[in-house]
């Protein structure tokens, strides 16, 4: 489980810069609360929390939204497939491999053999569906954890789906670098093999819609219920981490990059604190009630030097990813050309590194220069 922490301005700062060279005259316009993602204090032993974890696989529901997630399925078909040279006679690591058909598609690319690694119930039904489609002598479903078991060789190449809720929720990442690190020969390739995070200030009208509905009881019922916004506000904005689809009217600004993991470098320390600087520029006037993050990953592809790209952006056809929100405890209008920095820094929790999480809050400073 990842934590967001955006921490406090003078520190980690997230700022919110209103620029405008008309004049050198500055306003301090009054400081607002912004949430911290942190984890519940509920402490759950590692294995009691993944057992948890894989146990969420075993139902059919989301396998299917995965598999019926065209974005997602057709470009790791599509990756594999290109890269057919690199994967045809070779010995592949299936890291996670759920029903198996990133297995399937790498013995279409002409893979030798695929150790198809999974750690939950559902790798019974793997075993089936690669037996339907005649490919048992090539594809050995491995029950167990990566970190546990034991290949009777090295491999080649890495594929895995591993990416959660705001790229690194489920910490899968951590298993791919073990299979990377005890598994991949000299040379071999991982799929995907890069990873970014980016963020970008939004304006949810759902939320304020929300909201102002307690002003209309009135209207409606003749008592005034609108005492009832600051107990709403509280319970809509205190989620972790919001999972929701962004839609592109909302998005206020070009979506900032502040995170990149090369697959092939990138060690579990760096993963303890992922973060980074962020710098946008509001395309007009609103009021950002939110931010947005989503993530790409990167596939090597010998006939496109810039790769394929697998992007959960709200400009991109939706996925089931979506996008993560994370939202303020009070808006800040903005004006076009609005300046809005900051730094994000993601982390696993001390209590429960997959799932268990609360949040506190943080002030930050909003700064008008007119």
């Amino acid at each position: 489980m990842v934590l967001f922490h955006i921490s406090p301005c003078c520190l980690l700062a997230l700022n919110t810069c209103v620029s405008r060279i008309a004049s050198s005259r500055k306003l301090q316009v009054p400081a607002f609360l912004m949430r911290k993602w942190h984890n519940k204090t509920l402490k759950l032993d590692k294995t009691r929390q993944d057992r948890l974890y894989f146990d969420s696989y075993t139902d059919v529901t989301i396998h299917e939204e995965m598999i019926a997630d065209h974005v997602r399925t057709n470009t790791y078909r599509m990756a594999i497939l290109r890269n057919s040279e690199s994967i045809r006679g070779k010995v592949v690591l299936d890291v996670g491999a759920g029903t198996g058909v990133l297995s399937i598609f790498c013995v279409q690319a002409g893979a030798r053999k695929v150790y198809a690694v999974e750690a939950c119930s559902i790798a019974e039904q793997a075993v089936k569906i690669v037996r339907q489609n005649n490919m048992e002598d090539r594809i050995e479903v491995i029950r167990g954890t990566v970190e546990t078991a034991d290949l009777p060789e090295m491999v080649e190449v890495i594929v895995s789906e591993w990416m959660g809720y705001a790229l690194l929720h489920e910490s899968m990442l951590n298993s791919v670098l073990y299979a990377r690190d005890k598994w991949l020969k000299p040379g071999g390739i991982i799929l995907p093999s890069k990873a970014e995070l980016y963020v970008s200030p939004i304006s949810d009208p759902v939320v304020e819609d929300r909201l102002h509905f307690w002003y209309t009881a009135k209207d409606q019922y003749g008592v005034d219920m609108s005492c009832m916004s600051d107990f709403a506000r509280r319970c809509i904005m205190n989620t972790d981490i919001t999972v929701n689809s962004v839609t592109v009217e909302d998005v206020l600004s070009h979506p900032a990059r502040f995170a990149e993991l090369d697959l092939h470098t990138v060690t579990v320390e760096v993963l303890r604190a992922v973060k980074g600087e962020f710098r946008c520029e509001s395309f007009g006037s609103a009021a950002v009630n939110a931010f947005c993050v989503h993530f790409t990953v990167t596939f090597p592809c010998p006939d496109k030097p810039q790769g394929l790209v697998l992007s959960t952006s709200p400009f991109k056809p939706e996925t089931h990813w979506k996008q993560a929100v994370l939202y303020l405890d009070a808006p800040v209008d903005v004006v076009q050309d609005t300046v809005v920095t900051g730094e994000i820094s993601m982390f696993p929790s001390e209590e429960s590194a997959r799932h268990i999480f609360h949040s506190s809050h943080d002030s930050v400073c909003t700064t008008a220069l007119l």
